[in-house]
């Protein structure tokens, strides 16, 4: 005989489970015939809850879901919707938006808005009135850790007031406290100390350190499922549809040839700094940059992205790749935008650019050749990278080419381990969403920090 719990103690640990505050629509009209049955899903619980995370995987339909929410919440409010994005990515989500019938612009400034889905780009918020907007959504919104602090604080206070808010990316970092508390603080759902202190320790000395206590994973994600929804695949909610298994991605390591005098004593082989990676990158530029360029004439009919660290990694690789066009921060905004437009288009074959500049949002499928030409310590820099092109969507095989210096070897090493943790916390995070949709579970991995 199952012995049953206590009413007064259910009752008990029932009044203890955290969940985020609900002011969204009593009533969910109908929504597109266009979407999936998961994206229905993500749209509902949108409207319902008013302001929510939206974690959809890259190719899984993020745009259209976000238009989806976004107009019905407009026809709530005001009318007006404004969905900010990182460079480039307006008019992709314009196109998209119109293919499927949705009153949707590129805006510039106050002036250009209008009734409907209005799309910017991040670096002309102040040009924008917030209060002008009925409902708010971030695409890519973990760039937000990207902007220094006050900008990124200065983005949570304008629309502190807003029902309606969005914030939208594919790789939320399950184990990444910063990210984590930005999408919950811009949302209205919890501000940072209170988050660290309910589910997470501090126990290196770094006061941007981190991690999820042991026993907190299981109601930490509950309380994730009461404001997100999240996927890397259909099924996670519900929807268990053919054709979204990935192409198996090939990559392929490549060890430059190193200067004929090694650097700092020791450092090849072993466990190094970020200042002393970057002393080795400095170094071996030439020998790496021959390499890729090697690459890249190799295979002339295909378009090739190139990802970079540094503005002399680009230079370096502009004059050895006939044809190559770069993209850097420091560049004008027309400028880049109209470089991204010819590589998507395919008036340019070659791009290169670095991950922070053009790693978020950008859909390339087109394009199946990938190469960097030296890594960094940020698995979310790599990920997002590859994705532009291995995604739903991609009809064929994606060829990544990674071309290091042997004391690179460490990087890889710190970016096998951060996957391994992404993945495992990321199963916990889907355990949520089935619980929270009133599945059952058939994955758990033990995660261990």
């Amino acid at each position: 005989m199952v012995n049953e719990m206590p009413t007064d103690y259910a009752a008990f640990l029932a009044s203890k489970k955290v969940e985020a505050p609900r002011r969204g629509l009593a009533t969910v009209p109908t929504l597109a015939s266009h979407l999936f049955r998961f994206q229905r899903e993500a749209v509902t619980f949108g409207l319902e809850a008013g302001s929510f995370g939206l974690f959809l995987d890259t190719g899984l339909g993020k745009t259209r879901t976000q238009l989806e929410w976004a107009t019905h919440a407009a026809s709530a409010t005001n009318g007006r919707a404004l969905i900010l994005t990182p460079l480039a990515v307006a008019r992709q989500i314009e196109s998209e938006g119109r293919e499927c019938g949705y009153q949707v612009r590129v805006i510039r400034s106050q002036e250009d808005a209008a009734e409907g889905v209005n799309v910017c780009n991040y670096d002309r918020l102040h040009l924008l009135d917030p209060d002008a907007f009925g409902v708010v959504s971030l695409d890519e919104a973990s760039i937000l850790k990207n902007f220094v602090g006050k900008v990124s604080a200065d983005l949570i206070a304008r629309f502190a007031g807003h029902r309606f808010r969005c914030a939208a990316t594919a790789t939320p970092a399950p184990n990444d406290s910063t990210e984590l508390a930005q999408h919950a603080s811009f949302l209205g759902v919890m501000n940072r100390d209170e988050m660290l202190v309910r589910w997470f320790i501090n126990d290196s000395g770094d006061t941007k350190s981190w991690r999820l206590k042991g026993h907190a994973i299981t109601p930490f994600f509950d309380w994730m499922s009461t404001w997100a929804r999240m996927a890397e695949h259909p099924r996670d909610l519900g929807d268990d549809l053919p054709g979204f298994d990935l192409i198996p991605m090939r990559i392929t390591r490549h060890q430059a040839v190193e200067p004929e005098t090694p650097i700092m004593g020791g450092l090849f082989g072993g466990d190094v700094s970020a200042t002393g990676i970057h002393d080795l990158k400095r170094q071996t530029i030439d020998a790496r940059a021959r390499v890729v360029a090697d690459l890249v004439s190799a295979e002339p009919s295909e378009p090739w992205i190139v990802w970079c660290d540094t503005d002399y990694e680009s230079d370096a690789l502009l004059d050895l790749i006939d044809g190559g066009v770069d993209v850097r921060g420091s560049q004008p905004i027309d400028r880049k935008e109209s470089a991204l437009a010819a590589f998507a288009d395919g008036s340019v074959r070659v791009l290169i650019s670095k991950p922070s500049v053009c790693g978020f949002g950008l859909n390339w499928q087109h394009c199946a050749r990938v190469a960097f030409v030296g890594r960094s310590f940020s698995y979310e820099s790599w990920y997002q990278a590859v994705r532009r092109c291995w995604r739903f969507g991609q009809k064929r095989a994606v060829h990544v080419h990674l071309v290091v210096a042997e004391g690179e070897d460490a990087i890889g090493r710190i970016i096998d381990r951060k996957a391994d943790d992404h993945s495992r916390m990321r199963q916990e995070m889907k355990a949520a969403m089935a619980r929270a949709i009133g599945q059952s579970s058939t994955r758990r991995v033990a995660y261990n920090p």
